[in-house]
């Protein structure tokens, strides 16, 4: 459904930093910084990328938005969350662990970047 996600940042490199180490738990590779100074991290089903905003506003996050990236387990998004807050990232919503919608049950863990976009890791039990 989605080619790509593009996130505003204020700070690149902070949020570089923080993208790789939390990028690297879910087995993913460093983001390459494009000549317009974008970083990009690719796969073969879509890109993620980081920009300073081109109206020379500051970035903000989305109040209501969330980016959710899927793990392969319970260690995995532990992992993520344990990346993230050691690379500039904050802790939103509750400590990792397990939501039940119906009679499905998810492991999530939620983050804020360095700008403030909310991020979640969610494994499917």
């Amino acid at each position: 459904m989605f080619s790509h996600v593009m996130l505003g940042a204020n700070d690149i490199q902070a949020s570089k930093t923080f993208y790789d180490a939390t990028f690297k738990t879910l087995g993913y590779g460093e983001g390459f910084v494009d000549p317009k100074g974008r970083c990009f991290y690719r796969t073969d089903t879509g890109s993620f990328a980081i920009t300073k905003p081109i109206n020379g506003e500051a970035a903000c996050h989305g109040n209501g938005s969330t980016i959710g990236f899927s793990a392969k387990s319970e260690e995995v998004v532990n992992a993520w969350h344990a990346a993230g807050i050691a690379n500039g990232g904050t802790t939103c919503e509750d400590l990792p662990g397990i939501r039940e919608m119906g009679s499905i049950k998810l492991y999530l863990a939620y983050l804020r970047d360095p700008s403030g976009n909310k991020l979640c890791a969610l494994y499917k039990l």
